[in-house]
């Protein structure tokens, strides 16, 4: 029995699954779930002292790499101030100043724990904006584990074997409207029989939680001019796309300005971390100034803060998102070259789609590939196999980072040649 065999066992007996976020199980993948000692640059090790290049990068956040010095020294200087203060300090101020001062539409933010947190709060805001109750979301768009955001959500649930979350409320099914992506006719027809009730649409602009789903430009900014003819307030779900695909994310690619925008991951540098903002009035609404209510003791901790603002500091030039770009363009020829894989890539995100056929592009669910499940599945231990980790689910897609280089991406090419069906 290995020692990741032995963890296991133990923690079957203290959590569910054994893990405490349903994708680490393994479930999808089959076989007994890695536990990790550390990472460093592109590569994780094991408890049993395998090493692994990591194209999971802790599902985005890590888009630096694990360990990053200039990180890793802000979090030391952090943790010798104080770890938790509770109180107003300097640290979410200088992070916050530096997103305001670079992204037009985020005038005010708040600072949350996580990305789930940032969603529910922001829909929060738009009801009491409005005035309305309902809202619109998309089916295989993943915004955290809120009530009414798990009806024909990813992630997660792309796996589960029922379509949404067992113990959601009566009220949150009922005030949740859900339209197909990459469908503006369909779109129209809600907005129509449903347009004065909306008080937002909420969208990951660059859906990235149930496979890597592209959308065109017209549709968004058809759903942008749907939301405000009718008054609804538009919500961007930036959380994976945020910092990652471009410092000011996946709107300015498409030419959008939210009203209100989400964010996590990267902005905390692998720390807990999630922030909303957008317009100051709407922002204004929050308490202590407005009467929306929202608190968290550890909103804004100093150690994430710094981490974040680390981070941020390396990316703000562009220099190194001009990298990621080079490298994960690399990565895309390659494997289009492969007849069992099909790609698809903004950025530095990627996701493997198995069975594909060569030049289309998949928009929304319903259009995966018969049998890329099973595709995945069949390939993904002879991949650990060769030292490769990918995300253990085949609708999460890969990620780059500035520690991966063409070697890197040469070994995972070769490693797919070798195992892809």
């Amino acid at each position: 029995m290995t020692h990741s065999e032995e963890l296991y066992a133990r923690a079957l007996r203290v959590a569910p699954g054994g893990v405490h976020s349903p994708v680490r199980a393994f479930r999808s993948v089959g076989g007994t779930p890695l536990f990790m000692s550390g990472g460093a640059g592109a590569r994780l090790r094991d408890v049993d002292g395998r090493e692994y290049l990591d194209f999971c990068m802790a599902f985005g956040p890590l888009i630096l790499g694990h360990g990053n010095e200039a990180v890793r020294s802000a979090v030391t200087e952090a943790l010798g101030r104080g770890w938790s203060l509770g109180t107003a300090e300097p640290y979410s101020l200088e992070l916050g100043e530096f997103i305001c001062s670079r992204i037009p539409w985020v005038q005010n933010l708040r600072f949350v724990n996580s990305g789930t947190e940032a969603v529910m709060s922001a829909l929060r805001v738009a009801r009491a904006a409005t005035g309305r109750s309902k809202i619109l979301k998309f089916e295989g768009c993943y915004h955290g584990h809120a009530d009414a955001m798990l009806l024909r959500a990813g992630s997660g649930l792309a796996d589960a074997p029922l379509p949404d979350s067992a113990g959601l409320g009566a009220e949150a099914v009922r005030e949740t409207l859900v339209a197909p992506l990459d469908d503006e006719p369909a779109l129209e027809a809600l907005f129509a029989a449903h347009g004065r009730e909306i008080a937002a649409a909420i969208i990951e602009p660059l859906p990235a939680n149930y496979g890597l789903l592209p959308q065109r430009p017209a549709f968004l900014a058809t759903l942008a001019r749907l939301a405000r003819q009718h008054g609804a307030l538009l919500i961007l779900d930036e959380v994976i796309s945020g910092f990652r695909v471009g410092f000011q994310g996946y709107a300015p690619l498409v030419g959008i300005e939210p009203d209100l925008v989400t964010y996590g991951k990267i902005i905390g540098g692998g720390f807990p971390v999630g922030a909303y903002g957008g317009r100051r009035e709407l922002m204004q609404l929050v308490a202590p100034v407005g009467p929306v209510y929202q608190a968290g003791t550890l909103s804004a901790n100093p150690v994430a803060m710094c981490a974040g603002l680390a981070t941020l500091q390396q990316l703000a030039d562009g220099t190194l998102y001009a990298q990621l770009e080079a490298r994960a363009a690399r990565l895309e020829r390659a494997l289009r070259a492969l007849p069992a894989l099909s790609v698809q890539r903004v950025g530095s995100i990627f996701w493997l789609c198995l069975g594909g056929s060569a030049g289309s592009v998949v928009r929304t669910p319903k259009q995966y590939p018969a049998g890329c499940v099973q595709r995945y599945t069949a390939m993904y231990h002879p991949l650990l196999a060769r030292g490769i980790y990918l995300a253990p689910s085949a609708f999460e897609v890969g990620f780059l980072s500035a520690a991966h280089d063409d070697a890197d991406i040469d070994l995972l090419c070769a490693a797919l040649a070798a195992t892809a069906q």
